[in-house]
């Protein structure tokens, strides 16, 4: 029988989502998540795979704390509602009190090598996901006739994924909570408008 661990690796998780969040793909090598999360090496290729395994792991962490908004704004009851939760969302994750400045889903990969297309491709497909989720909100929003029926559902959900992409860039460059709170605002004054086919 294996030893048992000797350290929380829901702990160790968190650390290595915060490590990947502040330093990127290519910025957090083993060396920076094994200080970071607290471990040896062994440890950690023990408990969770490889880097690209982590990542994975650290990204689902992240869809499931700080990024939990999205799932909230898909189940809100109408499609401003849920286009407005969104953005207020990625405001609070991107403004969040002891965490980096910025989305994880963003800056992952940014500025990234060739050994960081694993993770480009990792949050290309993250982000996709949840800009099909998105589109797929806003075609019952048309079908249940909360949105216009000329209403295009992947514009719409383009232009949200869009604006919550460039709040998380913002909140990186220094952009404080209250000047992306009123971004998001702002970026709703004309819902929806401007978004029919």
């Amino acid at each position: 029988m294996g030893r048992p661990r000797e350290f929380d690796a829901d702990v160790a998780l968190d650390k290595a989502m915060l490590t990947f969040w502040q330093l990127g793909y290519e910025g957090a090598g083993i060396t920076e998540l094994t200080q970071a999360m607290g471990i040896s090496r062994k440890s950690l290729y023990a408990a969770f795979g490889n880097k690209e395994q982590l990542f994975r792991s650290a990204l689902q962490r992240y869809s499931e704390g700080p990024g939990g908004y999205i799932a909230d704004a898909l189940r809100a009851s109408t499609a401003r509602d849920v286009a407005e939760q969104f953005l207020q969302g990625s405001v609070e994750a991107s403004t969040r009190p002891g965490c980096p400045p910025g989305c994880l889903g963003v800056q992952g990969a940014l500025a990234a090598g060739d050994t960081g297309q694993v993770a480009r491709d990792i949050l290309a497909e993250w982000r996709g996901r949840g800009q099909r989720q998105l589109c797929d909100r806003f075609q019952r929003a048309i079908d249940d006739g909360d949105l216009p029926a000329g209403a295009d559902p992947d514009l719409i959900a383009r232009y949200v994924m869009t604006v919550a992409n460039g709040i998380a860039v913002q909140a990186a460059g220094g952009a404080s909570r209250e000047q992306l709170r009123l971004v998001a605002d702002a970026a709703l004054l004309h819902w929806p408008p401007a978004l029919l086919r």
